[in-house]
């Protein structure tokens, strides 16, 4: 089949799809932090006479605003929202898929009690803490500087995990583990440390909540095969699928905001193998 990107309400659009056919679902829902989370999009024209800001060599240049990307991040009732979608994720899965939840420190120890409750206790495998030194530093507590996944295989004695496939890291004192093993790097462990997308990255799409494109390599590498089928039914910016179409996975991404879906249509502007479904215009 071709990869499909949906426009419409995820709990409806994975309702029509069929039981046991998803090998991997990785999904970054909104953190409900009460926020509009937002990033505006400028470009620069140089400008001795009007320019708002100095850039390099002392030049002046006008900022011209270009477009914006927004989503209201909260809920009344958080778990009730995402419930019925993880009931339909474990429906999904095969039966040695497995699903990755990206969600930070406000909500993860709820969101691990509704997971244990749907796959059950035995079935979590980790919880992987992506550290990140980016952003401002409060004063008057610890900065905050981490999100949390939670890994769970629908059979947790009989799940894809292709540990020959992770990315390796360099060894902290590669002197005491001899010239081979330092040059062929250590497995990660359960902390991930990987910077954001930054201001200027090639990867940036202008989606408030993008993920680096490292971290989703990383999950479909060790937990999926060429060939298999990811879901992403909180698309965002689509990055699942890029690095799917990168490492030879098939890809459902869906979203229900207008602006992701431009954002993707940016993004996969040229790639023949993608199917758009307006779910909402039936």
């Amino acid at each position: 089949m071709l990869n499909r990107i949906y426009f419409g309400d995820n709990l409806a659009i994975m309702k029509s799809l069929p039981a046991e056919s998803v090998d991997l679902i990785y999904i970054d829902p909104p953190f409900n932090t009460g926020k509009v989370q937002a990033r505006t999009r400028i470009h620069t024209v140089r400008s001795a006479e009007n320019g708002d800001r100095t850039g390099f060599g002392g030049q002046r240049y006008v900022t011209i605003r270009v477009g914006s990307s927004a989503y209201v991040d909260a809920f009344d009732d958080y778990l009730a929202f995402l419930e019925p979608r993880l009931l339909e994720a474990y429906r999904l899965l095969k039966p040695d898929g497995s699903l990755y939840f990206h969600i930070d420190y406000r909500e993860v120890h709820y969101c691990k009690v509704l997971l244990d409750g749907i796959f059950g206790r035995e079935s979590f495998i980790n919880e992987i803490i992506w550290a990140y030194d980016y952003g401002g530093k409060p004063r008057s507590r610890w900065p905050a500087k981490h999100d949390n996944i939670l890994f769970y295989a629908k059979n947790p004695r009989h799940f894809t995990f292709n540990v020959e496939a992770i990315d390796r890291e360099p060894y902290l004192a590669p002197g005491l583990v001899g010239a081979e093993k330092a040059a062929r790097g250590k497995l990660p462990t359960d902390v991930w440390w990987h910077t954001i997308v930054g201001t200027n990255s090639r990867e940036k799409t202008g989606y408030p909540t993008q993920k680096p494109l490292g971290v989703i390599d990383r999950i479909i590498r060790a937990s999926s095969n060429p060939g298999d089928l990811v879901l992403d039914f909180f698309a965002g910016s689509g990055t699942v699928g890029e690095s799917c179409l990168k490492q030879g996975r098939r890809f459902i991404l869906i979203d229900n905001n207008p602006a992701a879906l431009e954002v993707m249509r940016q993004r996969f502007a040229g790639v023949n193998e993608v199917e758009w479904l307006d779910w909402n215009g039936r």
